[in-house]
């Protein structure tokens, strides 16, 4: 299957980021793209500690944002991953982070709410994401072709047990849609994302932002796309917004679990 990674600098105007994103992931899919996937909040990437304006871009997760991809998938009959927006719901002023998944029908596949969230001091600047959002409870998986998917966010693939759970309920592509930070993605970025793919024998697809967002927090790019053996096949720029294409092979999948038995049957 042939993927690809939607790498962007994503503003604080929402409508021209989304025109933006669809133009990107309309040039994807015009190429042969089957899976799209965009990184965390590509929507809007303003300064989150407005609550107004947090709750201005905030929607319904069958929301605008999900309409405008879901017509894509439906035209092109392929899936495609909104790496998140900002989920409003009637529970709380705080919306969810959240990644949807969009089937080659344009339907609604998965939702996953970002479970772990950023937590961290970074020079003279605070990020507390808790501060802005809810906190999703539980994973969740879909489906894409022969590929069993297992959606995270960001800041969760330091948590290697979400992963474990989606490995033991039989995912071999793992998501990981980010907005990861220069500061920390130079040191960890890469070797997280390998590790994912190494202890779970999954690729692990990481679409990134790239560039300053509001309060001039750089992101790091380097949107990869990891194989099951955790070679990294593509990888972005650290400097650019651009297409990060490849292709997955549920046989390799199948030739790395053959090799490392053992990893599997303690999964």
């Amino acid at each position: 299957m042939r993927v690809a990674l939607i790498q962007l600098n994503a503003g604080a105007d929402k409508n021209n980021n989304l025109k933006h994103a669809a133009r990107m992931a309309s040039e994807a899919l015009a190429k042969g793209a089957k899976f799209v996937l965009l990184p965390e909040i590509f929507h809007w990437r303003g300064d989150t500690r407005d609550p107004a304006k947090v709750t201005a871009s905030s929607e319904t997760a069958k929301g605008p944002t999900f309409r405008a991809f879901a017509k894509l998938a439906r035209e092109h009959k392929a899936f495609v991953l909104i790496g998140s927006i900002f989920e409003r719901t009637s529970k709380s002023p705080k919306p969810y982070n959240a990644s949807v998944f969009i089937d080659d029908q344009g339907r609604l596949g998965a939702k996953y709410r970002k479970i772990h969230l950023f937590d961290a001091r970074l020079g003279d600047k605070i990020i507390r994401e808790g501060d802005c959002f809810l906190a999703g409870k539980k994973g969740a998986m879909a489906r894409a072709g022969e590929f069993t998917v297992g959606l995270s966010v960001c800041y969760d693939v330091r948590f290697p047990e979400l992963y474990r759970g989606y490995a033991r309920r039989g995912a071999d592509v793992l998501t990981v849609p980010s907005c990861f930070t220069q500061r920390t993605g130079r040191a960890h970025w890469e070797p997280l994302l390998r590790a994912r793919a190494i202890e779970n024998l999954c690729y692990v697809l990481a679409p990134n932002q790239v560039g300053p967002d509001a309060r001039q927090v750089e992101a790091h790019g380097n949107s990869m796309i990891i194989s099951p053996w955790g070679e990294v096949l593509a990888c972005g720029s650290s400097d650019k917004e651009e297409i990060v294409y490849g292709d997955i092979d549920k046989a390799q999948v199948t030739k790395a679990r053959a090799t490392l038995p053992g990893i599997i049957k303690r999964i």
